[in-house]
């Protein structure tokens, strides 16, 4: 399987037609549309549903795209590295994280580092720990912040000197909004939004299942998320309660505020990055760093 093939299933794959990817890629429609072939034989697999004048994926054609988004960025992040190794220190970092104030740290670094290497780029990806953490394991990220607790077997770490306070978004006109903090019992069938990965019960470390307890299966689950700010309109519309981080919403406008969980719910941080990780110079500069302001 080639690196060009896969680029004109990609180029087929985002315009919907043969004809108009083969213009895109400045190729002929019947040698596209020939390679195409070729590739759904190699693959023993049909990767598009032919139509009379547009092209779909089938359920293996998506599943190839993934794929080959994958590949491809890897291939234009090994690129990056290598042309990086020179006297001038440049090149790409590449950061996941899930949403969190302590970011603002990791703000912090980069903007020292601009100062001394003007010629790095920084890249952020947010997700929540599952998406970060397959980033990550692919080699598609070089860093990930992740919210405790969460299972560091595969990584070295540093933890930041930063805590996470959970608790409820909703509107400033709800009952709940007079309230200093909530409690177990203020949520008691109340349409709650919860991220996707409080929810799960076979996770080994969640904490909402165990700050709730046995209540945790009574609770009225309307909605789920992966990033809040989304999630934060469904409270703004008077959908539900938010179960979320505080100091996420600050640039959402006035009709919804945030109250601390009662007892109090705390996750710190861990910057994370993968064992024998084998580092470009601009990214190993960023863990030098890293290392020097956090570890004492």
């Amino acid at each position: 399987m080639e690196l060009r093939v896969l680029r004109y299933f990609l180029a087929v794959a985002r315009e919907g037609s043969i004809t108009k990817a083969a213009g895109f890629l400045n190729v002929t429609q019947p040698t596209l549309s020939r390679q195409i072939k070729e590739l759904e034989e190699e693959l023993g697999q049909q990767l598009f549903i032919r139509g009379s004048h547009s092209v779909s994926l089938t359920a293996e054609g998506m599943m190839l795209r993934k794929r080959a988004e994958e590949i491809m960025d890897m291939v234009g992040k090994t690129k990056a590295e290598f042309s990086s190794i020179q006297e001038t220190i440049a090149g790409d970092i590449y950061i996941g994280s899930g949403e969190t104030h302590g970011m603002r740290l990791i703000a912090e670094i980069i903007k020292e580092l601009r100062t001394e290497y003007p010629d790095i780029r920084y890249h952020l990806y947010s997700g929540n720990a599952e998406n970060v953490t397959e980033r990550l394991d692919k080699g598609l990220l070089d860093f990930g912040v992740l919210i405790q607790p969460t299972d560091l077997a595969k990584y070295h770490s540093i933890a930041l000197p930063a805590k996470d306070i959970w608790g409820v978004i909703m509107r400033k006109n709800s009952p709940l909004a007079d309230k200093q903090t909530i409690v177990k019992e203020d949520l008691r069938g109340l349409p709650l939004i919860c991220s996707q990965q409080a929810i799960r019960k076979s996770s080994a470390y969640n904490q909402f299942q165990r700050w709730f307890g046995r209540d945790f299966d009574k609770l009225n689950i309307v909605a789920t998320y992966n990033l809040v700010f989304n999630a934060a309109l469904l409270a703004e519309q008077d959908i539900g309660y938010v179960l979320s981080l505080d100091r996420l919403i600050d640039a959402m406008d006035n009709d919804v505020c945030f109250r601390p969980l009662n007892p109090r719910l705390e996750s710190g941080l861990d910057i994370v990055w993968k064992k024998y990780q084998v580092f470009s110079p601009a990214a190993k500069i960023f863990l030098d760093r890293l290392q020097k302001k956090f570890i004492s």
